[in-house]
């Protein structure tokens, strides 16, 4: 029966009746974690091999740079070759960072915040600056943005991508307006993908701002759980097209193709805005870890071999998705207190409770020993207007532990659902 069905007594019975299968479950004293999307051993493993390349004693590369020594800025030629084609720009359009693709970010805000960019003043010298941030989206993205006391305007998602006639409104009207935050593929935590007229759209915006840059952190570009994944517009290719390819900034990694500790992020966008970053780079750092481009090249070959590698990503990570979606389709599903997706890429479903109930979901699962990404996450400054999206990371647990804390998780959420219709009654 739909628990909003139910009467009062039969309420109470059913949350007793929880209650009890709370508490033999808090009693197991379980200590599991699905707060990030951490790779798995098993993913970690498929790399290690990675790290024998250079047994061959080569350290020069073909364009004959040796990478044990100083220099080559913005990254050895052979890796802009490679990671062009995963970002989806010319080779001389990409800046090789060193592992973090969010530390590219933040050096991008930071020179526009500190010295400028397109030709426009520091954005430290305007009254305010602003920026929009699709919701639920990605905690990390919004702490960079709240980190430069920049204000953060939520704009709703939809099954296509964020409420593109928001987007283009607001833009188009306000001037403080100098950016927006995107996972375009498999976004986060949704897992949704951008449509064609989204992308294109993305790409034809007229913002008041002309320093106005989208933030387009293609994360998951090749991260998928099925063998027909679901491909969006190179989102570049469509703003040359408007003459509009100075609007966007174009991130991705391998942190979670080989080792999130020791990846390598890239950053795509127009020769000028390369070119201007570029300037300010040379002035923090000689170069990134020349060794590890060039392991990643000599380990992978050709970006081909590394989306075939991600097929064995596929087959560990995608069974775990399942396992969650099959605990909430058979233990949720009928009690009509919860909604959430089933992506095709990305590390993340995003689970909808009752209105009100998140935080205390989250709070019941730490208490009985799984850890959650907190509730509110998703949002800018933490705070989720209806106390309801929860952002589950299946990847990282062992199977058998992951069947505990998602059959744990929807003890919980029947669990926080009783005690919220019970006290509005």
């Amino acid at each position: 029966m739909n628990l909003s069905q139910m009467n009062k007594e039969q309420l109470i019975g059913f949350k007793n009746e929880t209650e009890a299968l709370y508490n033999d479950f808090k009693a197991q004293g379980l200590c599991l974690n699905m707060s990030r999307g951490n790779p798995c051993k098993e993913q970690l493993d498929l790399s290690v091999d990675m790290l024998k390349v250079f047994d061959d004693g080569e350290f020069v590369t073909g364009s004959g740079i040796d990478v044990r020594n100083y220099g080559t800025l913005d990254g050895i030629p052979e890796a802009k070759t490679f990671f062009s084609e995963m970002v989806g720009v010319n080779e001389d359009e990409i800046i090789v960072f060193g592992n973090s693709s969010l530390n590219a970010m933040y050096f991008s805000i930071q020179v526009a915040y500190n010295k400028g960019i397109g030709g426009c003043k520091p954005w430290s010298s305007y009254d305010k600056v602003k920026f929009l941030c699709p919701v639920p989206g990605y905690d990390r993205h919004f702490k960079v943005t709240e980190y430069f006391g920049v204000e953060m305007i939520n704009v709703p998602m939809t099954p296509d991508g964020p409420d593109m006639d928001m987007v283009e409104k607001l833009v188009s009207e306000d001037e403080a307006i100098k950016g927006i935050w995107c996972v375009p593929q498999y976004s986060n935590p949704e897992g949704v993908c951008y449509s064609d007229e989204t992308v294109k759209r993305f790409a034809a915006l007229k913002p008041a701002a002309k320093d106005f840059r989208i933030f387009w952190d293609n994360a998951y570009c090749i991260h998928h759980l099925t063998d027909s994944p679901k491909l969006i517009l190179n989102i570049l290719d469509e703003a040359k097209k408007n003459g509009n390819e100075d609007i966007v900034y174009i991130f991705g990694s391998t942190s979670k193709v080989t080792f999130p500790g020791a990846g390598v992020a890239v950053m795509g966008s127009s020769k000028k805005n390369i070119d201007e970053l570029r300037k300010s780079l040379g002035i923090s750092i000689i170069g990134y870890d020349k060794m590890n481009q060039l392991r990643h090249i000599k380990f992978f070959g050709t970006f081909k071999n590394m989306c075939e590698h991600m097929k064995k990503h596929m087959a560990i990570i995608a069974p775990k998705f399942q396992i969650v979606c099959e605990s909430l389709e058979k233990e949720i599903a009928p009690l009509g207190i919860g909604s959430w997706t089933e992506p095709k890429g990305g590390y993340f479903i995003s689970f909808n409770s009752l209105p009100g109930c998140a935080k205390r979901i989250v709070q019941l699962c730490a208490d009985a020993g799984v850890t959650l990404t907190g509730a509110g996450a998703t949002f800018p400054y933490g705070i989720d207007p209806e106390d309801k999206n929860i952002r589950l990371a299946p990847t990282f647990p062992p199977v058998e532990d992951l069947k505990k804390a998602a059959y744990l998780f929807t003890i919980c959420v029947k669990l926080a659902s009783a005690e919220k219709l019970l006290s509005e009654m």
